[in-house]
């Protein structure tokens, strides 16, 4: 049988950074293949070209055997070939049928052709299982139910090679379940799917066969079943994988933050999270855990400055944090900056990073005060030798200062946050989610400057909802269910079970 999709020799440059280099491998028909490698190993960029959003240097792309010249998304919509992006693009104040039809609107004469479109969608939602409502508003929506939307719109449009770049990246483990569930139904139906994702054990779990890239090259194309996750991770990043990193023993200080009676209702009286109370101490990571949604984000954004609690009591190394009498939250996240509060938000893209600027004006921002001279102009020398250091320490690639952010990977771009955040010597760490969406590489090196921080004597408060990423960093755990804490656990008393219940609202601890 022909392979739905070959790519011969593709190669891709953007300035001097080589994307892609020689990329050749097939995915058969009907089958999903997986498409792994680093942060910034040229993965997203090889999809785009076959999505039609980049045009190759060189090489050639055969569909079903025949040699095509993708030069637009709308050619590639035409050969059936469907792209759900990391970060969704749908409009949110749009309905789920609005979203479909936009950009298809099949002339202008609208009414009919919605109820036309409505229910060929309910039709496509039975079959496949997928659980949308064609006229709920977009941002009602949990984020695993706006991800069915963006493959409700592809299976719409008929398509037949379905590419998922980092689909489970903001999912919860029950959103993934339902989501695997849902692929290997195409996979029966014979649509064939491209998987691009960081997490092994995914891969190991729903690929057939997968292909391993290594700066813009590919070094490793293996039969699922014929490998491991070690073996994988290994052919990623060049070097075996620690498991277990080093760390001191647990050896708490002082204590550094203390919550009281923190609530937060929404402008309509709703409480979003109700009697937080907890410690944090020096040389410490706590983390919370919690399926997302549940108090969490709220949590971190009131700490860092962001937002404004209804009532409650912080204190940061004995004094109280100044939220009183306040009309709204300017200004604060400077002044807690100032106090030595660091803060590593769960969405880089919409508060850690400006995209836009450059990778060095990026390491500076919420800190310029520091790198101005004497007369207060901004000392551009000192702002380069930082940002050299930084890149350096943190494994920044491609290391080029100049280079617009936003051409970074995800996983880059966590760096750069991360690496703003550790240089301001903090004494206290708020981090949310520090791993979404990066490598096993990058994973490894974001916990190893977590963990050194911690061995420092940095009280660290994290968020994620990847219970192996707590297992593996925290010395103490709170577990959130419905904006409140259902249970605060030492880490030798780690259960997934227990943590599940918890996590539920089930258990009261």
């Amino acid at each position: 049988m022909q392979p739905a999709v070959e790519f011969r020799n593709i190669s891709k440059a953007f300035g001097a950074v080589q994307a892609n280099a020689d990329v050749s491998f097939a995915i058969a028909k009907g089958s999903i293949h997986g498409v792994i490698g680093e942060n910034g190993a040229g993965k997203s960029t090889l999809m785009s070209i076959l999505y039609g959003y980049y045009n190759a240097d060189g090489g050639q792309v055969l569909i079903d055997g025949q040699p095509q010249d993708i030069r637009t998304s709308h050619e590639a919509i035409a050969l059936g070939i469907g792209m759900v992006h990391q970060h969704f693009m749908l409009v949110e104040n749009m309905t789920v049928l609005d979203n479909v039809m936009l950009g298809n609107e099949g002339g202008i004469k609208l009414a009919a052709k919605r109820g036309e479109v409505e229910a060929k969608l309910r039709e496509i939602c039975a079959r496949y299982r997928l659980d949308v409502d064609p006229r709920a508003t977009v941002h009602d929506l949990s984020v695993g139910a706006q991800q069915r939307v963006e493959i409700l719109k592809q299976i719409y449009r008929s398509a037949e090679i379905l590419i998922l770049d980092e689909p489970t990246a903001v999912l919860t483990a029950q959103e993934t379940a339902s989501l695997f569930e849902i692929l290997r139904l195409f996979k029966e139906q014979g649509k064939t799917i491209i998987l691009i994702t960081h997490k092994l054990q995914e891969i190991m779990d729903i690929t057939d066969e997968v292909t391993v890239m290594r700066a813009g090259r590919v070094v490793g194309a293996v039969q699922t079943r014929d490998t491991s996750k070690e073996q994988l991770a290994n052919m990623m990043v060049g070097r075996p994988i620690q498991s277990e990193l080093p760390r001191a023993p647990y050896n708490p200080g002082a204590e550094v933050m203390k919550v009281s009676n923190l609530q937060l209702k929404d402008a309509n009286g709703v409480a979003l999270l109700s009697d937080i109370d907890f410690t944090l101490r020096a040389g410490e990571i706590v983390a919370i855990a919690g399926v997302s949604g549940n108090g969490q984000s709220e949590l971190l954004e009131i700490l860092s400055g962001m937002r404004l609690p209804t009532s409650g009591r912080v204190e940061f190394l004995g004094k109280e944090l100044p939220y009183a009498g306040r009309a709204n939250a300017d200004g604060l996240p400077a002044t807690f900056r100032q106090l030595g509060i660091g803060h590593v938000p769960e969405d880089r893209l919409r508060d850690g990073v400006i995209k836009d600027f450059s990778v060095m004006q990026n390491t500076v921002f919420g800190y310029q005060d520091e790198v101005k001279n004497r007369v207060g102009l901004f000392d551009f020398k000192k702002i380069a030798q930082r940002c050299a250091g930084l890149m350096q320490a943190f494994d920044v690639r491609p290391n080029n200062p100049d280079l617009r952010i936003g051409l970074l990977s995800g996983g880059n771009q966590q760096k750069v946050v991360i690496a703003r955040e550790v240089a301001a010597c903090p004494k206290l760490m708020l981090v949310g989610q520090p791993t979404r969406g990066v490598d096993i590489g990058t994973i490894e090196s974001i916990h190893t400057q977590l963990l050194r921080l911690r061995d420092e004597g940095v009280a660290i408060l994290l968020s994620s909802v990847e219970l192996e990423e707590v297992r593996a960093l925290a010395d103490r755990i709170i577990v959130m269910s419905g904006g409140r804490i259902t249970g605060i656990l030492p880490i030798d008393e780690f259960d997934t079970t227990r943590i599940g219940l918890l996590m539920g609202g089930l258990h009261k601890s």
